[in-house]
């Protein structure tokens, strides 16, 4: 009979803080904290961050409650994260034409969108196979737990792609369709080898989280147009204090894959978060041109300008103390931003006079 002893782990616990020294190796009414409180774990869950756990913990998970085939394929295609990517998607559909929104065509664009995010994705593990093992965050997915074989995950990844790719070309438009194939090749054949590479891997990761709304925007219009490369311009600038202050949060974990993330070349820290606060700080005349040239009603200005200021004061307390729990409270902060602000900006489209 197995014993009850839990299996003793070479790696941290769940619990155990990460260092962050020099010496470091690199939707009823609520009340206003209920509503904050609903809101964060909803976009927690959606962002899937993958808590870290330790090796033997992920040999006994496994062991004991073997995740389905479907359960893999979501965790595969980054189900949650994606959901992200939809809805962006979605915002710029409906900004581009408030008035008159086509469903049918709303659906097709979300699903054909949310088939490339996923094949994205797919590709993404599928390339980092080895240093998804060495992260305690991401040992458990399927490929390096063994639980599913890198020909199904590539196969899986190149279904994704025909079926978004074809619901694009067949039920929007030929454009949206070369700009989410695009940016699939962009995500898995550039930005992914790049982590390895550069810590400037974070810019081109950004530049592929900004193509979603303008997908949204094409599939109406059939062409790029200045309110889509504004609100492409506000996910571009969010991206960067968003995914550096995940990064900080996992610092150990990125520098252990062997990943050249800005937290783990930037040891004191002192730049990364002098970045942190510069991107934050470009949010508000970024979201003010969203607002602008989308015509919003002037109340999104006020909106749009409180949310900012709030990121950069999440912001200014992680250029200050450097810490995990600095860096969680910056995280989160901008896990509530950016659905706020979509909507807002898209109440303030249904509400102006």
């Amino acid at each position: 009979m197995a014993s009850a002893v839990r299996p003793q782990s070479r790696g941290p616990r769940p619990s155990a803080p990460i260092s962050d020294g020099p010496n470091s190796p690199f939707a009823p009414r609520l009340s206003a904290p209920k509503f904050a409180a609903t809101i964060t774990t909803l976009m927690s869950r959606l962002t899937n961050i993958e808590k870290p756990c330790a090796a033997g913990a992920v040999a006994l998970s496994v062991a004991t409650a073997k995740p389905s085939l479907l359960a893999d394929l979501l965790i595969l295609a980054k189900f949650r994260l994606t959901a992200m990517v939809v809805i962006t998607t979605a915002v710029g559909f409906i900004l581009a034409r408030p008035h008159r929104i086509a469903w049918l065509s709303l659906l097709a664009t979300t699903f054909g969108t949310w088939g490339l995010a996923g094949a994205a994705a797919a590709l993404n593990q599928y390339l980092e196979i080895a240093a998804d093992g060495r992260m305690f965050r991401t040992q458990n997915r399927p490929l390096p737990a063994h639980r599913m074989r890198p020909w199904t995950a590539l196969l899986f990844a190149v279904v994704l792609t025909l079926a978004g790719l074809g619901l694009l070309c067949g039920a929007v438009n030929t454009l949206t369709a070369l700009l989410g194939l695009a940016n699939v090749a962009l995500y898995a054949l550039v930005y992914t080898p790049l982590k390895r590479l550069s810590s400037m891997n974070t810019l081109v990761g950004a530049v592929c989280g900004a193509i979603p709304p303008v997908l949204g925007f094409t599939a109406v219009e059939n062409t790029v147009t200045a309110p889509a490369l504004a609100l492409a311009g506000v996910l571009f600038i969010w991206q960067i204090p968003h995914f550096l202050a995940l990064a900080w949060w996992y610092r150990d974990d990125y520098a252990r894959a062997g990943f050249r993330m800005l937290s783990v070349t930037d040891i004191r820290g002192r730049f990364t978060g002098g970045v942190i606060v510069l991107y934050s700080l470009l949010l508000i005349p970024v979201s003010l041109l969203a607002g602008l040239v989308t015509r919003a009603s002037g109340w999104y200005d006020a909106a749009a300008v409180i949310l900012a200021g709030a990121m950069v004061w999440a912001a200014c307390g992680l250029a200050r103390h450097r810490s995990r729990q600095a860096a969680r409270r910056a995280f989160l902060t901008s896990v509530i931003y950016l659905p706020l602000l979509l909507l807002m900006l898209v109440a303030a489209q249904g509400l102006k006079s």
